[in-house]
């Protein structure tokens, strides 16, 4: 069994992952990997990720580009990041709960409130909120994605990065988490470091 084909089903795994955990709804979110040189495969846009084929993904260079479909409108931000990073094999982009709720207030998340992430995880920040599928994504990435292996889109969720799809998918999972944690003890404290009825805000949707 070629590489290629390995990578396929195994994005087809996480995308399905994605969606049976709660991290995505519908067409929500994004996968790519380094498939080798200047070769990426990347989920194409509008495919819900919870039933994604083989078939659907797509063989694309750095500017995104495949005679077989349309490639995720947020490419611009996995080129950003693999271009800046060669050791970024994966990245992961969903749109978690959690997460998102503090990507939608402007919050950074502090890892060192958990023993399991204060030491490789200690804070995930959160870009400038610009329009999704936009240029601006990805620029509002670059002042912190030398530095951060996960990142806070401003309103738009959560983009992980790793040496593979594994490593990718389990940070995201671990950043919804941190992000659950946090808003959780900060309720059972009986105060929030989030604006002014912010926090009412967030649960109510």
């Amino acid at each position: 069994m070629s590489n290629l084909v390995v990578l396929r089903r195994r994005m087809v795994e996480i995308g399905r992952l994605m969606y049976d955990k709660g991290l995505i709804v519908a067409a929500e979110g994004n996968l790519s990997v380094r498939s080798g040189g200047h070769s990426f495969l990347v989920t194409p846009a509008g495919v819900g990720k919870g039933s994604l084929r083989v078939q659907d993904l797509l063989e694309v260079g750095v500017a995104g580009k495949s005679p077989a479909g349309l490639a995720t409108s947020e490419w611009g931000v996995h080129r950003e990041i693999y271009c800046r990073r060669p050791d970024v094999g994966a990245i992961c982009h969903a749109h978690p709960p959690w997460a998102t709720a503090f990507a939608v207030v402007g919050r950074d998340l502090d890892g060192s409130l958990l023993t399991e992430t204060a030491r490789f995880l200690p804070r995930v920040p959160v870009a400038e909120r610009s329009l999704p599928g936009s240029d601006a994504v990805a620029e509002s990435i670059v002042p912190l994605i030398g530095n951060h292996d996960a990142i806070l889109l401003g309103g738009h969720g959560v983009v992980a990065v790793g040496n593979g799809l594994e490593d990718a998918f389990a940070l995201l999972e671990t950043v919804e988490r941190l992000a659950q944690v946090t808003l959780l003890a900060e309720m059972a404290d009986g105060k929030c470091c989030l604006p002014e009825g912010a926090a009412r805000s967030l649960l109510e949707k």
